[in-house]
């Protein structure tokens, strides 16, 4: 009886890894960063190097929810999503989450608003958005916050004619998280 051969997992990297040393595990970690834009910012953002760790999921988010439509890209809000969730993996601090998920929401509604986006999905996501930028608003030092409401409450205001009742959750959603302060 033949047995089945089984891909490699974490547990199988992390026995490799326990029997390298220093320089080869440096060089790993070398071949790694070399090897994607990715893996870069992930190690950027995890050692909290350069000036502007967040830029490279900014530009993602920016690419996915502001797509350029004269090159019939598309939008994508699980890859715009996922630039987000990739900083949390990378140990991203609360004030870069907050501002990436505030700059979200100000990417979606621009983009809406500028191409005149008819999209419920979208839309929803952009509604859920809201939410979770001002819950990690919440979780700011008081001093940080005004700033980050100042630009959500743009967004809102942006959003006043989209349909969809955008407008209304994310009035609600203020007023739930904001209003009360």
């Amino acid at each position: 009886m033949a047995t089945k051969k089984t891909s490699p997992t974490w547990s199988d990297i992390k026995s490799s890894l326990a029997g390298l040393d220093r320089t080869d595990l440096l060089a790993l970690v070398q071949d790694l960063y070399t090897a994607s834009k990715d893996n870069q910012a992930f190690l950027h953002a995890r050692m909290h190097l350069g000036d502007d760790a967040l830029k490279p999921y900014k530009a993602a988010i920016t690419r996915w929810l502001w797509p350029d439509v004269f090159k019939n890209q598309d939008t994508s809000v699980a890859k715009a999503k996922k630039a987000i969730a990739d900083y949390k993996k990378a140990g991203g601090q609360p004030i870069g989450l907050a501002e990436l998920k505030v700059f979200y929401c100000e990417e979606a509604s621009g983009f809406a608003c500028e191409v005149g986006l008819q999209d419920e999905g979208f839309f929803n996501a952009m509604v859920r958005m809201f939410e979770q930028a001002l819950r990690a608003i919440g979780t700011l030092p008081d001093a940080q916050r005004p700033a980050y409401w100042l630009r959500l409450d743009a967004v809102r205001q942006r959003c006043h004619d989209l349909g969809y009742g955008v407008s209304d959750e994310m009035h609600d959603l203020w007023a739930a998280h904001v209003d009360d302060v």
